[in-house]
């Protein structure tokens, strides 16, 4: 699995802005006692996993099998270039299952536009490999394309989109009653593969065409046991994020001169960083506040997970420092300090640090809405208050994404 770069798309004079060292001195400081240099370090740890979203869908009734006639229907959330994977066994068979194509059903058209309605040619029989198709003996072979059925007369697919959310819905209607390979469909598994900027995670999952099955995908083809593939979905399914590079700012008095919480967005740039890691108009609008000494960037590209950045800053006695970065995976959050945090301050500040929602975009599943810059996409506009993300989506503990020190 390649874990390359990571892109939180900004406009480029954002990115050239985020090398300038700036800062304004305020002449009423000189005379007190000597400054300090610190150095403030900000380290994505992160750990990406293969799958952004999975689960599981079965039918309803007294047993869990899809019968014909019966339809079922999932939700998931995706953004350009994710696709949806889904496994089911083909019941009236040995060792065959349903699954899309590789990496999955293709979700967007090439101009970024949401597919939706029938789908059913994205769905294919195949061949486990793993026992005889007339005895039922164990065998090893490859797992191959099942080449005389047509898998799209047995199980129809439709989607449904939403933009506003970058959620779809798609359903799985049993359409095999009265053909020559009617069956009924197992409980099956499903995932989108997780996205860093330039390339799926894992854009083969469940099973490789033309190799031999694993264990998971074996259970489901020869008794259409999901336990095995849900336990490992579940381990590898997980919310990531890059980082933007990361203001700091170097103030004196009570009010944190980045934002206040439970108030808009006041316009000067947060919106800027929180949407599309853009530090620079926030950067010249704090240069030019009273109560600001010195405003530093850290790092001039998005920091991925397993990297860190640093800015190096002065500070007199008495001052003290704010801080914020784009979490790069969403419509418009951002890290920042909630608590005070005196400029002599050393050591670990991460237990001081919050993921905030600027109020300034509508929410997507992290690291799969179409509107997220991750995709090259606008958030769509929203005018609510700065707020703690709550507990919508399962993102990731802070202490679990980012560190920030001071030495």
């Amino acid at each position: 699995m390649k874990k390359t770069f990571f892109k939180i798309v900004a406009p480029a004079a954002g990115i050239l802005a985020a090398l300038v060292l700036a800062s304004c001195d305020n002449s009423e400081n000189n005379m007190m006692d000597t400054p300090s240099q610190r150095t403030i370090t900000f380290e994505n740890i992160v750990t990406p996993k293969d799958f952004v979203q999975s689960g599981n869908f079965q039918g309803t009734g007294t047993a869990p099998v899809i019968l014909p006639g019966q339809s079922v229907s999932i939700k998931f959330s995706a953004g350009k270039t994710q696709a949806l994977m889904l496994a089911t066994m083909y019941g009236a068979s040995k060792d065959w299952f349903f699954a899309s194509q590789q990496p999955g059903i293709k979700l967007f058209d090439m101009n970024g536009n949401a597919i939706t309605g029938d789908v059913s040619s994205s769905v294919l029989l195949w061949d486990n490999g793993t026992k005889d198709n007339m005895t039922g003996q164990p065998e090893s072979k490859p797992i191959m394309q099942v080449s005389n059925v047509n898998a799209s007369q047995l199980m129809k697919l439709n989607l449904a989109y939403n933009d506003v959310t970058s959620e779809f819905t798609l359903t799985i209607t049993n359409t095999s009653g009265g053909t020559a390979n009617e069956t009924p469909f197992s409980p099956g598994v499903w995932a989108v593969s997780n996205y860093n900027g330039s390339q799926l995670l894992n854009s083969a999952p469940f099973f490789t065409p033309n190799a031999l099955s694993n264990p998971e995908i074996t259970d489901i083809a020869q008794m259409g046991n999901i336990d095995k593939m849900k336990l490992k979905l579940n381990a590898n399914t997980g919310i990531m994020t890059g980082l933007s590079p990361a203001i700091v700012v170097v103030y004196h008095g009570d009010k944190n001169p980045i934002y206040e919480l439970g108030k808009s967005d006041s316009g000067m740039g947060l919106k800027e960083i929180a949407q599309s890691g853009n530090v620079t108009k926030l950067q010249n609008s704090l240069k030019a506040l009273s109560n600001v000494k010195a405003v530093y960037i850290a790092g001039n590209a998005p920091v991925t997970p397993g990297n860190k950045v640093m800015a190096a800053f002065t500070a007199d006695p008495g001052d003290k420092i704010a801080y914020a970065t784009m979490f790069g995976f969403s419509n418009d959050w951002f890290y920042a300090n909630e608590q005070s945090i005196e400029a002599n301050a050393k050591g670990d500040l991460t237990s001081k640090t919050t993921l905030f929602d600027s109020g300034t975009g509508i929410d997507q599943y992290p690291g799969a809405g179409n509107h997220q810059a991750l995709f090259g996409g606008t958030p769509q506009p929203e005018n609510m208050n700065i707020s703690k993300v709550g507990s919508q989506y399962p993102v990731p503990a802070v202490q679990n994404v980012i560190k920030v020190t001071v030495n």
